[in-house]
């Protein structure tokens, strides 16, 4: 009933029996001729062919289930197996958000396939939401991600701590009043803004701006908005983004005040036209982690790939 759970799990991800046909490298006919063999054996049909694209019928939902079961089982012995090879062959699957698939996992992937060239590394770039999804599924094997995800689903290892700081862009007129509280990029790669004598800045020189904020879901608009609250402001929200990166572009344009994070300002370049500042204590903090499905057996890949690049901590 499940031999040939490719040709049917191919068609449900494509939508198309030409499509699947083209990615699966055989005719169109033949392709068809394996879904009607399996919908024989399986004794209903699998797909309703009367919508354009092609969906699930009730019992082609249930089979699709089944076979990401199988895979799952599959996948998960095909990584036990690995461990048996030192390391010589192997996969690693990882994903991120735009900023740590584009700014944080290359660098950690390099210095790991450097000492691991053998083990097959690759990088997926979802939002976090997906990329839980895609966890639970076992279609990636880690993710990074500086939200806090259900403990009950996924265990976890923490990256480092990682700081939010407020952007600003130079020719905003409060700038005159708060320029004593400027932050240099340096002093925030290097660290030298935990200095005591490195003040926070008072928020409400900022209350008239406006303000460019991540999707309220978001861990960084959540404690943007509870640190404005604790400061007696209400943000005018000028925008409203998906991601870090964009709304720091739109601060270099001048367009508005954004939350981000020092993992941002770390790799991008410097610029004459940002200042950033301190902000108050509370809620600035929170930890990168890597998570992975609850229970799953952590292939010697991952062990080796969490034990270079993660730090004891304890796991709250």
């Amino acid at each position: 009933m499940f031999r040939g759970m490719e040709y049917v799990y191919a068609v449900y991800q494509e939508k198309s029996i030409s499509r699947a046909a083209e990615r699966l490298c055989i005719s169109q006919p033949s392709l068809s001729a394996n879904i009607k063999r399996i919908e024989g054996k399986v004794g209903y049909p699998l797909f309703d062919r009367s919508t354009k694209p092609l969906s699930l019928t009730e019992c082609g939902e249930k089979y699709i289930q089944s076979i990401e079961k199988i895979m799952a089982v599959e996948n998960e012995f095909a990584d036990y197996v690995n461990d048996w090879g030192d390391l010589k062959t192997g996969s690693l699957v990882l994903g991120g958000s735009s900023l740590f698939a584009s700014w944080v996992l290359p660098g950690l992937i390099g210095r790991f396939s450097a000492r691991y060239p053998k083990v097959h590394v690759e990088l997926v770039e979802e939002s976090t939401a997906e990329l839980a999804r895609l966890l639970q599924q076992g279609r990636i094997d880690m993710m990074l991600d500086n939200c806090k995800l259900d403990p009950k689903l996924f265990d976890h290892a923490v990256y480092r701590e990682e700081t939010l700081f407020l952007a600003v862009p130079y020719k905003f007129p409060a700038i005159q009043e708060a320029s004593p509280y400027i932050v240099s990029r340096e002093m925030i790669v290097t660290g030298g803004w935990k200095d005591e004598s490195v003040k926070p800045v008072p928020l409400e020189l900022f209350a008239r701006e406006p303000f460019v904020m991540l999707k309220p879901e978001n861990d960084t608009r959540k404690r943007a908005v509870e640190i404005l609250q604790t400061a007696g402001i209400t943000p005018d929200i000028s925008l409203e983004l998906d991601q870090q990166l964009t709304s720091y572009h739109v601060v270099c344009s001048g367009l508005g005040v954004a939350f981000v994070s020092d993992t941002l300002i770390r790799e991008v370049p410097a610029r004459p036209d940002v200042v950033y500042f301190k902000l108050p204590e509370a809620r600035r903090s929170r930890r990168l982690r890597f998570y992975w499905k609850a229970g799953r057996y952590r292939t010697r890949a991952m062990e080796e790939f969490l034990k270079h690049t993660t730090t004891p901590a304890p796991q709250t």
